[in-house]
């Protein structure tokens, strides 16, 4: 659980069959641990039906809950005064 924990934080929302294919873990292994991780509020789901090549998929769409990743390196724009 702490690896999918982990991969959703270093990667963001992701579906189901894309956590399974990076960790290794058979995608029931996976939708197991999310639902325990979803019950005590550690990550976020929703589901999600999409369409490959005209067949219908039904996925788990996970994300981090309360999770803000820290902000990308490199020149932030400066705000810039009101009109008047």
């Amino acid at each position: 659980m702490q690896g999918i924990l982990q991969y959703l934080k270093n990667h963001g929302e992701r579906l189901d069959s894309e956590i399974a294919a990076a960790t290794g873990m058979s995608l029931e292994s996976v939708r197991e641990a999310v639902s325990r991780l979803s019950a005590k509020g550690d990550v976020m789901v929703c589901r999600s039906i999409r369409y490959k090549n005209g067949k219908e998929v039904e996925a788990i769409l996970c994300r981090v809950a309360g999770y803000i990743p820290p902000p990308s390196p490199g020149r932030k724009a400066k705000p810039r005064p009101a009109a008047k």
